[in-house]
């Protein structure tokens, strides 16, 4: 059974878009892009975080650009350990990582194997303990839900990879879903439509400046249009275009109709009471899809529900792990959590 020791605490949110860390005492020490440049000849890394995002599209074919989490899965599991290392050192905070309890938020579809890579790479940097919670769980938490009462709340949270949608109560996920319908699917399917409307290739960064100018779900008022730059497919020259927020919205609303369908699976499958709890108690809707225009209005005009943009809806996991701190070192301290069993939490007698 661990002693009441103060160790250090530290939680990652590892975003298919962002990486967020938190050190207990020190607060948010890292919130950049999950992206890292490498030399292909060399293969040395030479830029991370908004340095290699800068680099994106627009380097030579010796720099190669990495994403070490796909979906929000390792995809990369050598690459996720250079970047870590890589954000501590600069950060010289490689000795927190010795004998700390680690909070690892992830996508509700990550499989078993998935998960100890996860905690592999924890306990390669030294982690003594590694703890493996859903991102929506700690979104739920980090927007302000107390998810220990026994009352039913819902939460979607739309992040750069998956869309992660649960229903909580009494302290744990209910029933959730995932679905790699999120950002950067957005972004792909502005780029698509771009390419077959205007026979013009644009990159991802435009395609993202796209969605956060033009981006809605519902028509709103002084709608405008966007001058976007990128090259004609078939000559090869550079070309200009000019799209409007009425063509974004009709993009975001097809891809939409996917996670509404999850929501209206999750609805159909919860008992009664919690049904109630929902009819009551609304939506809340967390992560970067949240600041898409009118996504509260489109989500009210199809369910019917209160609906509720988080206060910082690209914070709300960090901030849940935050929050989360205080649970964890107490069932620590208390042997709920036995280290020789990893993470896996001891049945209570």
């Amino acid at each position: 059974m661990y002693q009441e020791t103060k160790r250090p605490f530290i939680s990652l949110d590892l975003g298919t878009s962002n990486i967020l860390a938190y050190v207990s005492g020190q607060g948010i020490v890292y919130n950049q892009p999950s992206l890292m440049a490498y030399d292909v000849n060399t293969n040395n890394l030479i830029a991370i975080g908004e340095d290699a995002y800068d680099m994106v599209g627009k380097t030579s074919d010796n720099i190669r650009i990495i994403t070490p989490l796909i979906d929000g899965v390792i995809a990369d599991l050598d690459a996720a350990k250079d970047l870590l290392k890589h954000i501590f050192n600069r950060l010289k905070m490689m000795n927190f990582w010795k004998n700390s309890i680690v909070v690892l938020a992830c996508p509700s579809g990550v499989t078993e194997l998935e998960r100890d890579a996860l905690k592999m790479v924890a306990k390669d940097m030294g982690a003594d303990l590694v703890v493996i919670e859903e991102e929506v769980k700690m979104a739920a938490i980090g927007a302000g839900i107390n998810i220990e009462l026994p009352n039913g709340h819902l939460v979607v949270d739309i992040g750069g990879g998956t869309t992660d949608i649960a229903i909580l109560s009494a302290g744990e996920v209910v029933i959730s879903k995932s679905v790699k319908v999120a950002g950067n699917y957005f972004n792909q399917e502005i780029l698509k439509y771009v390419r077959s409307e205007y026979n013009m290739s644009i990159g991802a960064i435009t395609s993202e400046n796209i969605k956060k100018n033009l981006g809605s779900l519902v028509q709103y008022p002084n709608e405008r249009s966007m001058q976007i730059y990128g090259r004609d497919i078939i000559s090869g020259l550079p070309k200009e275009a000019k799209v409007s927020s009425e063509e974004i919205r009709n993009i975001l609303l097809s891809a939409f109709s996917k996670i509404t369908d999850l929501v209206i699976e999750i609805l159909e499958e919860i008992p009664p009471e919690l049904a109630g709890d929902i009819m009551k108690n609304g939506m809340v809707i967390c992560g970067g899809g949240a600041l898409i225009r009118n996504i509260d209005k489109y989500f009210f005009d199809i369910f019917q529900l209160p609906c509720k943009i988080a206060a910082e809806p690209l914070g709300c996991v960090i901030d849940g792990t935050k929050a989360y701190e205080k649970i964890i070192v107490k069932r620590v301290n208390e042997g709920v959590y036995d280290a020789s069993q990893d993470t896996y939490l001891k049945k209570l007698s």
